[in-house]
């Protein structure tokens, strides 16, 4: 459906910029319908019980990263398996999970600005429009390496999709873990992100409650 990824953001309450740069517009139905989407005299308020906040916060990570359910699962309880198995408290869970789902390489496609939108991102790197060390690689969930390199395929930069992408990535600023070449149209994982670069819309210890149960 046309505003189904609308109707997502108005029923998690909050903007989740799934339709990229139309999210930013005066029509955008957050701005102009902020309320879930229903039958408005059938809608009333309802105090959500311990296990709906949960939930909501998960799907809200879920549907921002745009991930089905069982892939989204797979990555919440493997952190927990983890963190279960070991007793060191350095590493946040919070910040584990955040880093595997920000280094998927349909998200990394996403923050070079390379696509409006992360939906978009998946669907070029299936296409095999990159390459990674020089290695085609077309699997969205591509788990990306410190010091990996990112290019576009030269026979696809001359296509539709990545010709007015030098343009539209002059005033775009790619997140510090990412060193973006905008002239070569190529990137460098340099780093990792951390939870507060990324500032994720939901509450991360209610998502590991809500699989923990």
């Amino acid at each position: 459906m046309k505003d189904a990824k609308c109707k997502i953001c108005r029923r998690a309450g909050k903007k989740l910029f799934l339709k990229g740069e139309k999210c930013f517009l005066p029509k955008c139905p957050m701005i102009k319908k902020a309320y879930p989407p229903g039958n408005i005299k059938k809608r009333r308020r309802r105090n959500f019980s311990e296990y709906g906040k949960e939930l909501r916060e998960k799907q809200k990570l879920r549907n921002w990263y745009g991930l089905g359910e069982k892939q989204f699962s797979n990555y919440v309880k493997d952190v927990l398996e983890k963190t279960r198995r070991t007793s060191s408290v350095e590493q946040n869970p919070a910040e584990v999970l955040i880093k595997r789902l920000e280094i998927r390489l349909d998200n990394v496609i996403f923050r070079l600005g390379f696509a409006a939108n992360r939906n978009q991102a998946r669907q070029m790197v299936s296409h095999g429009h990159f390459l990674i060390n020089e290695k085609r690689v077309d699997i969205p969930s591509f788990h990306l390496e410190k010091g990996d390199k990112i290019t576009i395929r030269s026979s696809s930069q001359a296509k539709e999709l990545f010709q007015k992408l030098k343009i539209s990535l002059k005033k775009y600023e790619a997140p510090n873990w990412l060193d973006l070449d905008k002239n070569k149209l190529q990137a460098t994982v340099i780093g990792f992100p951390t939870l507060e670069e990324v500032a994720p819309p939901a509450e991360i210890s209610s998502i590991f409650e809500f699989y923990s149960r």
